[in-house]
C-alpha cells in the first residue's frame, strides 16, 4: 500500500474513525484504526469496539492499494505532531513508513484479517434528516438516557418515523426528554432504539450544515450516513416505555416561565446543593411568581421567578439537576409548566409555535419539617 495526503484531512478522519475504537479488547486488532486504500484515489480508516463502527474516507493519491491495521493512539499522535504539509505513507509487509517533511516513523502494523469487518445493515426502512437538526435533536434528548443496566432499552433513545415526522425520545425513570422535527424522503412508519454512547459520536460528527444525513433501519443495527462518514450501530432489543400513555397533559395549573431567567433561579438556590448535600428544591407556585427554596446542611437559599399565571399555592419539590437539564435543552425563550398536584410529573413544553419538544420531570417528595 501506498499513498499521500494532506495532513489536516487524514487527521480529521483518524479523529472521527478513533471514536469508536476500544480502549482495551482481547483483539488487538480493535485497538487499532483499519486503513483501507483503494485505487480510486479513496483512502477509508474504520474504528469498531463491536458495539459501534464508524468508518471514514479521505481524498488521496492512492499509488498502491492495500491495507493496515495501526495502533489507534500511536497512529493518531504522530499525525498530529506532523508539520503541516502532506503525509506519505508506504506499507510493505505490514512494514509501515510514515514521513512528513523532515519527520519519519517506522511501524510494525497488524494483520488486516485481524480485524472483524463491520456489520452488513440491510435495508429495512430509511429517512433523511438534516445534520444540524439530528444535532440538536440528540443533544436535547440524550441527557434523559438511562445509565441503568438493568433496563437496556432505556439505555437508548427511541426513534419514532410516522406522519408527525420524526420524535426522538429518551427516559431514565425520573423524567422524559422528547424532540420532533418533519424528516425528508421517508418510508412508512418505524421505530427503533439506538444507544446512548452511539447517538453520542453522532452529534459529535454532525456539522451545523443544512446537509442530510441518511438514516438505514436493519433488523439489528441503524447506519448513520453523515457526510463522508458512516456509523454503524447495534440496535438495542426490548419493550421501551409506553411514553405517550406515561405523559400527563390534562393539567390544571399551567405558567409561562422566561426559560434562561427561571433556570438562573433554579442555578442560584442550588449554590448550596452538592452530592455530598443533597436536597430537593421546594417550589410554590402562586399568582405571577414560583418561589423557589431548598436547605441543606450548610444553610438555606431562597429565590423567586416572575412568570405569567396562577398555580394557586401549589406546593411540589424537584431535583434541581433534573430541572436545569431540561431547562437548558429547551430551545425556546419561553416555556409553559403545566402541573397537576405534587405527586404528579411537570410537564415543560415551549410557550408558542409547533410542541416540537417537550420534557417530563417526575417531582420529589418533601418531608412535612422541611
Amino acid at each position: 500500500m501506498k499513498f499521500n495526503c494532506e495532513k489536516a484531512l487524514i487527521q480529521t478522519a483518524i479523529l472521527i474513525a478513533s471514536r469508536a475504537v476500544s480502549p482495551k479488547s482481547t483483539i488487538p486488532a480493535l485497538e487499532g484504526l483499519l486503513l483501507e486504500a483503494d485505487s480510486s484515489g479513496s483512502v477509508f480508516i474504520t474504528g469498531y469496539n463491536q458495539e459501534t463502527g464508524i468508518r471514514s474516507a479521505v481524498q488521496a493519491d492512492v499509488s498502491e492499494p492495500g491495507s493496515v491495521v495501526l495502533p489507534a493512539r500511536l497512529f493518531s499522535d504522530i499525525v498530529r505532531k506532523m508539520s503541516d504539509d502532506v503525509v506519505d505513507f508506504q506499507e510493505k509487509k505490514l512494514k509501515v513508513h510514515i514521513s512528513c517533511g523532515m519527520s519519519a516513523f517506522d511501524l510494525m502494523g497488524i494483520d488486516p484479517e485481524d480485524f472483524p469487518e463491520l456489520p452488513n445493515v440491510e435495508y429495512q426502512n430509511s429517512f433523511d434528516v438534516q445534520e444540524q437538526t439530528l444535532r440538536s435533536m440528540i443533544g436535547q434528548t440524550l441527557f434523559a438516557v438511562s445509565t441503568d443496566e438493568s433496563r437496556p432499552v432505556h439505555t437508548g433513545a427511541l426513534f419514532v418515523v410516522d406522519d408527525d415526522g420524526l420524535t426522538i425520545v429518551a427516559v431514565d425513570g425520573f423524567r422524559l426528554a422528547l424532540r420532533r422535527e418533519q424528516v425528508a424522503e421517508k418510508n412508512g412508519s418505524f421505530e427503533f432504539v439506538v444507544p446512548g454512547s452511539s447517538l453520542s459520536e453522532v452529534e459529535k460528527i454532525c456539522r451545523e450544515t443544512d446537509e442530510l444525513v441518511k438514516i438505514h433501519q436493519g433488523s439489528r443495527h441503524v447506519l448513520f450516513k453523515i457526510g463522508s462518514t458512516i456509523l454503524i450501530s447495534r440496535r438495542l432489543e426490548g419493550e421501551f416505555l409506553a411514553w405517550r400513555q406515561a405523559i400527563p397533559r390534562n393539567n390544571p395549573v399551567k405558567v409561562v416561565a422566561e426559560t434562561k431567567q427561571l433556570l438562573s433561579c433554579i442555578d442560584r438556590v442550588s449554590l448550596i446543593v452538592s452530592e455530598k448535600l443533597k436536597s430537593p428544591l421546594r417550589c410554590v407556585f402562586g399568582d405571577g411568581e414560583i418561589d423557589i427554596n431548598t436547605k441543606t446542611a450548610i444553610g438555606t437559599a431562597y429565590d423567586c421567578c416572575p412568570v405569567e399565571g396562577n398555580g394557586n399555592g401549589l406546593e411540589i419539590g424537584f431535583n434541581n439537576k433534573y430541572m436545569m437539564d431540561a431547562l437548558k435543552a429547551a430551545p425556546m425563550d419561553k416555556v409553559v409548566l403545566e402541573l397537576s398536584s405534587p405527586i404528579t410529573p411537570c410537564i415543560i413544553v415551549p410557550a408558542e409555535g409547533e410542541e416540537n419538544f417537550l420534557f417530563m420531570v417526575l417531582p420529589v417528595r418533601l418531608k412535612a419539617d422541611y
